[in-house]
């Protein structure tokens, strides 16, 4: 979900800090730690101590009269710390001791600003980092210094915010902080590589060490060859000491890794070993574990599983060892651990968690303290937990009271600190809006207002954008609008801001953000975005090839998805080319290759969009597909009316394209199951003009009753009306009539009755893509209709009656047809019929090559694309209704 998704502690880390021990005291004997107050002074060793050992008696602070001679009180005031001589003193004992220096009294120093920020509660300022950094030139670590003072020392300046990078920060201030920082990464670097025994290398150091380096880059340093080296070289001791890490440290070591690997660490054998060793000791010490190393563990692990880890026994097994502990211990959990866990379990069940009794009963115990404790949640908190709540709900959690009072509570807090959202966060908080909506969480006010406040703040920060982020709120607002938002300035105005960035990220897109993009782009078309809006059509071609180049990585949704998108582009008027031909091609041997894997939604979908790309789809792909897939429709009790309603709309145009070749029963199975689903559909009695409509023609070509009856509203263009009237006065005996419904159908545009003919003028919309060649299946289903009712069709594309020559060798084929048919003295037309490799001919070789018109006998080939013609008219041809 998000890469600076909170981990560990709040405000300010605590973790292991000096050591700390459980009780998240520092230890209170006098060699050497703070105590919280003061400490005693102790005598400063002789200047000439013998050797390592006796220098080493005591790590506490001394000196005559500065920071070393006394401890320094939590309170007291940051200049105290930064004076001068107390650097000259460290200088001075560093040269005393030579090369037997181990660097205690510098680790000692490094406490005491660690320890200032602890009385703060906040790590240090610019300013003051500044000041303490430009007093550092000349501390100096070496590699004799020992495993704890080095350990002490980085781990304490990490935690003050010594380390952090700010911006802008001085040229001076930013080198000196990345010598000193360099400087102590070498000398851990060679104190892993020496023995163990011999650099005192223990446990507690290796946990603080790597909760470092995972603290370190979390704050904006960068991962250097030399900052890769340091984390290598510490892993291994993870295994080696793996007996003797305390409960904290195995938190924090998991969430170190975890927040490693978020930030671009590469899993390489040895973390994934260290993940490993740890993992069985979750279990063994989860009575030790306090209600933040709950958190972050649980954390941890959502956060590894979501960037590949496998689900291994192991990680299950300290997963549900867990689970209980959030209910026993909810009362300690601070804002922070609770955003953390919700997102956590959230994260692992959309990775493949079983939705097991714990985790329901930890989630239910999560979700009261959200609304009890939403005024300290911070704006990336509150984008995480409705994240969550709408991923678990889209994952099958009820939406109990518990949760939808969290939702409320959460949602006027997204208006209240959206200055305070970054990109992230606003893609993140629409996508979970959406999700919830659309699992029929009511549309009130809150959600409406929420939506709102967040939209302005698209356009504004589309530049921090992710390909995901992008995916994910062009989705959002697709189905929003889908779901009833209104079209408003702010929604047109945030997808006109995206659009342009699709084409720009397009080589981030992994497949399930193609499939979305598509599908997202395709809903806003049928919703009234305009194709004209800039960068549409830009993003839609970017995103074509992709499909072809990922084809492997699409799931069945993803499949149906994407075929449901270019069927209702096309019916919009997309472009017919290349790239998307190459797409339709790309995945139509994925629908039988995963044909048991498809739902009966997906189905349904599919069967709809391979029968409205019409011609563009090979008959033999389509029969094979539709027989592989609906019977599993038929077969399926519980099926709602619009997914029976598509189905039976597929089933008809494919039965049509198997007429329009020859009258052989090819579609008889089919027959069966389209009189099947027309009696289920019946059943259903929907009120819609189009279920209606769908109805009657299922009716008409099983020869049953109709149930219902509509009535057509009638436009006639000017390029039909003009066409009528040369027509007319061409063949003054000629009977005509206009907008004619026969048969219950929708209108023909020109019938001439005495000759049962129909003439169809065929517009652009009735192509796939207006290529005047393609036809779609709304189109091919009502030439079949026609046909089995006894009516011979003309289709005249409109693009041939665009000149006045071309007008006239239409009106003369017509001449020549129904001097033909009064030949017949008035008999029923024949049917024509062709063989393999024909082209689409009349009678009359002249009329195809001259006038270009189709006359419809059988027209379409089992194999192999088609070449016919088709129309173009103001009313809607029937169509089925849209996926959800």
């Amino acid at each position: 979900m998000d890469r600076s998704s909170a981990g560990i502690s709040g405000k300010y880390t605590r973790s292991g800090n000096h050591y700390n021990q459980p009780n998240d005291h520092a230890p209170s004997s006098g060699r050497g730690r703070y105590r919280h107050a003061t400490v005693r002074q102790c005598d400063n060793p002789p200047r000439n101590a013998p050797g390592r050992n006796e220098l080493y008696l005591s790590s506490g602070a001394r000196s005559s009269q500065h920071l070393h001679c006394r401890s320094v009180n939590p309170a007291q005031d940051f200049n105290a710390l930064i004076k001068q001589e107390i650097m000259d003193d460290l200088v001075r004992k560093s040269d005393r001791f030579g090369h037997r220096y181990d660097g205690r009294y510098h680790g000692q120093f490094a406490s005491s600003i660690k320890k200032y920020t602890s009385a703060a509660q906040r790590p240090l300022n610019r300013s003051e980092q500044s000041q303490l950094i430009r007093m550092l030139q000349n501390f100096t670590p070496t590699r004799r210094w020992d495993w704890r003072s080095l350990t002490t020392t980085l781990h304490s300046f990490t935690s003050a915010g010594v380390f952090t990078f700010h911006k802008p920060m001085d040229e001076r201030v930013k080198l000196t902080q990345a010598h000193l920082l360099s400087t102590l990464i070498d000398a851990i670097i060679f104190n892993c590589s020496q023995k163990t025994e011999a650099r005192n290398i223990d446990a507690r150091g290796i946990a603080n060490l790597l909760w470092v380096m995972a603290k370190l880059v979390d704050n904006g340093q960068k991962r250097t060859s030399q900052f890769n080296e340091a984390v290598v070289a510490l892993l291994p001791h993870v295994n080696a000491k793996k007996d003797q890490f305390k409960a904290q440290g195995i938190a924090n070591l998991l969430w170190a890794m975890a927040k490693l690997v978020d930030n671009g660490l590469e899993r390489t054998s040895g973390l994934n070993e260290a993940v490993v060793a740890l993992l069985p000791h979750v279990n063994a010490q989860k009575d030790q574990l306090k209600a933040q190393g709950i958190a972050n563990l649980l954390w941890a692990m959502a956060k590894l599983v979501d960037n590949g880890l496998e689900r291994t026994p192991g990680l299950n097994k300290a997963v549900v060892a867990l689970l209980p502990l959030v209910n026993a211990q909810k009362n300690q959990l601070n804002a922070q651990a609770i955003a953390n866990l919700l997102w956590a379990m959230a994260k692992l069940v959309d990775n493949g968690l079983e939705r097991t009794r714990g985790l329901n009963e930890a989630v239910a115990a999560l979700l009261p303290l959200v609304n009890a404790q939403k005024n300290q949640f911070i704006p990336q908190h509150i984008a995480n937990l409705l994240w969550a709540m709408a991923k678990l709900v889209d994952h099958g959690q009820k939406q109990t009271q518990g949760l939808n009072e969290a939702v409320v509570a959460l949602l006027p807090l997204v208006n209240a600190q959206k200055n305070q959202l970054n990109a992230q966060a606003i893609a993140n908080l629409l996508w979970a809006i959406t999700k919830l909506v659309d699992n029929r969480q009511e549309w009130t006010p809150e959600f409406k207002a929420a939506v709102a406040a967040l939209l302005p703040l698209v356009n504004a920060q589309k530049n921090q954008l992710n390909a995901q982020g992008i995916a994910n709120l062009l989705w959002a607002m697709a189905k929003l609008v889908d779901n009833g938002l209104e079209r408003t300035q702010g929604l047109n105005e945030a997808v006109a801001a995206l659009l342009p960035l699709v084409n720009a990220q397009k080589n981030q897109l992994n497949a399930q953000a193609i499939a979305n993009l598509l599908w997202a782009m395709a809903k806003l078309v049928d919703n009234e975005q305009k194709q004209t809006t800039p960068g549409l059509n830009e993003a839609v071609a970017a995103l074509l090839p992709l499909v072809n180049a990922q084809k492997d990585q699409f799931i069945p949704q993803h499949i149906t998805n994407l075929l449901w998108a270019m069927a209702k582009l096309v019916d919009h008027g997309q472009e017919q080319t290349q790239e998307l031909n190459e797409a339709v091609a790309a995945l139509l041997p994925l629908v039988n290759a995963q044909k048991d894997q498809f739902i009966p939604q997906h189905i349904a979908n599919l069967l709809w969009a391979m029968a409205k790309l019409g011609e563009l789809v090979e008959l033999n792909v389509v029969t094979s597909s539709f027989e592989s897939l609906v019977y599993r429709i038929s077969e399926n009790p519980q099926l709602p009316q619009q997914d029976i309603s598509m189905s039976l709309w597929g089933v008809m145009v494919c039965c049509a394209r198997l007429s329009l070749v020859s009258n052989t029963n090819k579609n008889n199975v089919l027959e069966k199951h389209m009189d099947d689903l027309l009696t289920r559909l019946e059943n259903a009695s929907p009120d819609n003009e189009e279920d209606q409509s769908i109805m009657i023609m299922a009716a008409i070509w099983l020869g049953r009753p109709s149930l219902v009856v509509r009535h057509y509203q009638t436009a006639i263009s000017k390029t039909q009306a003009e066409f009528r009237n040369r027509l007319q006065s061409s063949i003054p005996s000629l009977k005509i009539e206009e907008e004619k419904s026969l048969n219950s159908l929708p209108p023909v545009d020109l019938l001439l009755p005495d000759h049962n003919v129909v003439i169809e003028i065929q517009g652009p919309s009735h192509y796939v893509g207006g290529d005047f060649k393609t036809r779609n299946g709304s189109t091919l289903l009502k030439i079949a209709l026609l046909q089995k009712s006894g009516f011979e069709v003309i289709e005249i594309p409109v693009n041939q009656l665009w000149s006045p020559d071309s007008i006239k060798r239409c009106i003369d084929q017509i001449k020549i047809r129904v001097d033909i048919l009064e030949q017949r003295h008035g008999s029923v037309p024949h049917t024509q019929t062709r063989g393999a490799g024909e082209p689409y001919v009349t009678d009359d070789k002249g009329w195809q090559d001259h006038c270009d018109l189709t006359t419809e006998g059988h027209s379409e080939e089992q194999t192999g694309k088609s070449k016919s013609r088709k129309k173009k008219r103001k009313k809607r041809p029937v169509t089925s209704s849209l996926p959800s």
